[in-house]
């Protein structure tokens, strides 16, 4: 059976409205047979969190300087059948472009930066691709994930490096907080014929704890050319399938040794369309992944870890552009990573000293010249295709019961470009019961990519680093069951890399306030950004207009109600108009995405999940390149089961 949209829209309301009305009954009925329920299994909410990313040590977010958000696990649970990308969109202060449904190319903008500024990490291991500078966060399965940490603002770039003047996301691999012995199994399906499946098996005991979970994920997807009729591409669906792992191992060796492992891998496979309409099965293969190992000594006044690292992010295209289509064009980045650092019990304060070895190498097949266009050559892409980053770092961080400092300091030595160094200061005070106010400054740089530097055609080895400075103010609230936060920064940009060249500069500034309750079994939340980024490039045409892709204003709003045997929480999220193209001349319009999620115990290790997205049917777009424009979806829901044996 065949159903217009309108009509498959009906129907899929009607399925919607069916299974909330089980859901509400079975809640009424579930609440005492399931009173004996373990709580540690149930949802729970803590608005004060514990972060490791705004400092390198666990701090509570109520006394970090900078701005911070933790997506946990329970969360997470809401993104079943999704990826990382997935997860950001719905997040405040960030906003992405997306070439098609799931698996297909995205970026991310977040303050006002694109994904290249923004540092993305895995368990403390960078992940990247060195050639576009871009982390593949749509091939990352959220179901392999524990939680995610955003840091928001430059205050990173002192404490990791390279590439975080927009801010730092650090994802942690499942399994890097095992609280007891258990198995799950997960069965999902959704719209698109989109079903996934998964296992994990947790086991702990005093000393050690393992974790190993595994997935698949598939789905037919849906069109990503919107205006296919008017170019030559395949009007055809374009699905995703991806193999998913993740790995987490934890041994006490003695009362102050400790060692560790993890890693998190995907396999995936995404349909592209090949223009020219040439080869109508055109795809991509890629593997991406992240593993660590370290080794951690604790005394009453110290803690020193040892951990090495790689990651990979790797990437073959069969389509029309290839060099060779059975062969593909092959972009292969691997990053190692070798870090020792200790943290000393200061009195007051901790204090953070460290070194770190980073090694990029990039393995290219070679590439089309397109400087000469409509007639591109090949060229033997990237020489040189390597290179090495040696860092040390200092950091001071003070929590006091009236007052919380932070300081950092870096120096990087790149073989590429030479020395670069930053620091971060930062300090709060709190006037009155509950009530923070607080000032940072910071200075960060993103390093050329291989693509900026080595590209046939574009390239420029004598490249420098763009460089930022960023003030930030903030006011915050924090008593009982609220925290609010209202933050204002301004940025300055320099040395932004156009055409091969390092002339250009942008300011940015902005307002964000985040504010999130909670009343009894009711959950509030809302955020709201303000976002002024400006091409301030000298007697450039495109001087004064807006960075591509950066609403100036974007805001949402969640209600959730929780008891202990199921959760529903409505939200919102609006996104204002932005740009497309530097000259401004392409309006993508505003749009809002109202979503529903859910979950129930059946039965006490029984849980049904349910979200749909985009429940008014918005059609709105997130990408228009060179006049292509990409489709979204529309309303589409994924529903799933998990059970587990504990």
């Amino acid at each position: 059976m065949v159903l217009s949209r309108s009509s498959s829209t009906a129907y899929l309301r009607l399925c919607i409205l069916s299974a909330l009305g089980m859901v509400a009954v079975s809640a009424t009925a579930a609440t005492n047979d399931l009173a004996m329920a373990d709580d540690n299994a149930l949802p729970k909410v803590e608005l004060d969190e514990i972060v490791v990313t705004a400092t390198r040590t666990p701090t509570k977010t109520s006394n970090v300087i900078a701005q911070t958000r933790v997506i946990d696990k329970e969360e997470l649970q809401r993104y079943q059948g999704q990826t990382v990308v997935d997860v950001l969109k719905n997040q405040s202060g960030i906003n992405i472009s997306q070439s098609g449904g799931i698996g297909t190319i995205s970026n991310f903008y977040m303050r006002g930066y694109d994904s290249k500024q923004v540092l993305v990490i895995i368990d403390g291991i960078r992940y990247s691709s060195i050639s576009t500078g871009t982390p593949s966060l749509n091939l990352l399965s959220a179901d392999q994930i524990d939680r995610i940490e955003i840091l928001y603002g430059a205050s990173g770039s002192s404490i990791y490096g390279s590439d975080a003047m927009g801010g730092v996301i650090q994802i942690f691999t499942k399994g890097s907080n095992v609280e007891q012995s258990n198995v799950s199994t997960t069965i999902g399906y959704g719209s698109h014929n989109h079903y996934q499946v998964g296992v994990t098996g947790q086991l702990k005991n005093d000393t050690s704890s393992l974790s190993l979970g595994v997935s698949r994920n598939k789905t037919d997807g849906f069109n990503a050319i919107a205006n296919s009729n008017s170019f030559d591409y395949n009007a055809d669906d374009d699905g995703f399938k991806s193999t998913n792992a993740s790995l987490g191992l934890q041994h006490k060796l003695s009362n102050s040794l400790s060692a560790g492992l993890s890693a998190l891998y995907s396999d995936s496979t995404t349909d592209i369309d090949s223009a020219g309409n040439t080869f109508p099965n055109a795809y991509s293969d890629q593997k991406n992944g992240s593993t660590n190992a370290f080794i951690q000594h604790q005394t009453p006044l110290t803690v020193t870890k040892l951990s090495y690292g790689q990651s990979i992010d790797k990437l073959t295209s069969h389509d029309n552009n290839s060099i060779n289509y059975q062969d593909g064009s092959q972009f292969d980045t691997t990053q190692e990573q070798a870090r020792l650092e200790s943290q000393i019990n200061a009195q007051p304060g901790t204090v953070t000293v460290g070194a770190e070895w980073l090694s990029q190498k990039l393995d290219a097949s070679d590439v089309l010249d397109f400087s000469g266009f409509p007639a591109p050559a090949v060229q033997t892409a990237y020489d040189p295709d390597d290179r090495t980053v040696k860092s040390a770092f200092v950091g001071y961080q003070l929590s006091e019961s009236y007052y919380d400092l932070q300081a950092n300091y870096r120096v990087d030595d790149n073989s590429q470009y030479g020395n670069e160094s930053t620091y971060n200061v930062g300090a709060a005070v709190r006037p009155l019961d509950g009530v923070r106010i607080g000032a940072s400054y910071a200075t960060g740089f993103r390093a050329p990519t291989f693509n900026d530097l080595y590209y046939p055609g574009y390239n420029n080895p004598d490249l420098k680093p763009e460089t930022s400075k960023n003030t930030e103010v903030f006011v915050e609230y924090n008593k009982g069951k609220q925290i609010s936060r209202l933050t204002g920064y301004h940025t300055d940009v320099e040395d932004l890399i156009g055409g091969n060249t390092n002339t250009g500069e942008a300011q940015i500034k902005g307002i964000s306030l985040t504010s999130d309750w909670r009343v009894d079994s009711f959950l509030f939340g809302l955020g709201y950004d303000y976002l002024d980024a400006k091409n301030k490039t000298a007697n450039s045409t495109n001087y004064n207009n807006d960075l591509v892709y950066r609403p100036q204003n974007s805001g949402l709003i969640y209600v959730g109600y929780q008891q202990p045997t199921f959760d529903v929480r409505l939200e919102a999220k609006h996104t204002d108009d932005r740009f497309s193209d530097a000259t401004n001349q392409t309006k993508l319009d505003s749009y809002t995405l109202v979503n529903l999620s859910g979950s129930i115990y059946i039965q006490p290790n029984l849980r049904a999940n349910l979200r749909v997205d985009n429940l008014t049917d918005e059609d709105y777009t997130l990408s228009n390149q060179f006049g292509t424009e990409y489709a979204t979806d529309g309303i589409n829901y994924f529903t799933s089961l998990t059970y587990n044996w504990f």
